[in-house]
């Protein structure tokens, strides 16, 4: 009885931990110097980091074998959703894979932001990345002010007020 009180203890700071981590967004103040890219799209349209100066952005960094990706994914949808006509972009960039498999891997979670391939790595291997899914947010004056390692829920309210007052700044 005893152990099972243990364990039940546990696992609620455990989950309590978990959640109090997934609703927050670690602060970073870092420039974006070195970290331009230019990436394809689902359609084939090339966006450059540079394309988006002057707005807050959301640049999360994905893979669709990581369970935690695939967990946050129908969040970053409804995040979306919410803050799509807040002058706000997000771009999910996949790391490593062709474009076949990000195809399968939206006909089971179906998005409406931007999904941008760096199918060779190669842009992800400049950027801060310390695990998968690992985002950023931008400041519209083109800084790298919160990081995310590890899942969110990204329709949190906390979370997307914190973003929303970047543009207020």
């Amino acid at each position: 009885m005893l152990k099972n009180s243990f364990l039940s203890a546990f696992l609620f700071v455990l989950l309590s931990v978990q959640s109090l981590i997934a609703s927050e967004l670690t602060p970073v103040d870092q420039s974006l110097d070195g970290l331009e890219f230019t990436l394809k799209d689902m359609d084939g349209n090339t966006h450059k980091l540079s394309d988006y100066k002057g707005k807050t952005l959301i640049i999360n960094f994905w893979a669709s074998w990581c369970p935690p990706c695939r967990e946050e994914m129908p969040s970053m949808e409804r995040a979306w959703q919410k803050i799509k006509n807040d002058n706000i972009v997000m771009l999910a960039i996949n790391v490593g894979e062709d474009e076949d498999t990000i195809f399968t891997f939206l006909g089971d979670y179906p998005v409406s932001f931007t999904i941008l391939m760096d199918s060779t790595g190669e842009v992800t291997e400049h950027w801060p990345i310390k695990g998968l899914p690992t985002t950023y947010v931008v400041s519209p004056e083109g800084k790298l002010v919160y990081r995310a390692i590890g899942g969110r829920e990204w329709d949190n309210n906390e979370i997307l007020d914190q973003i929303r007052k970047l543009k207020n700044r």
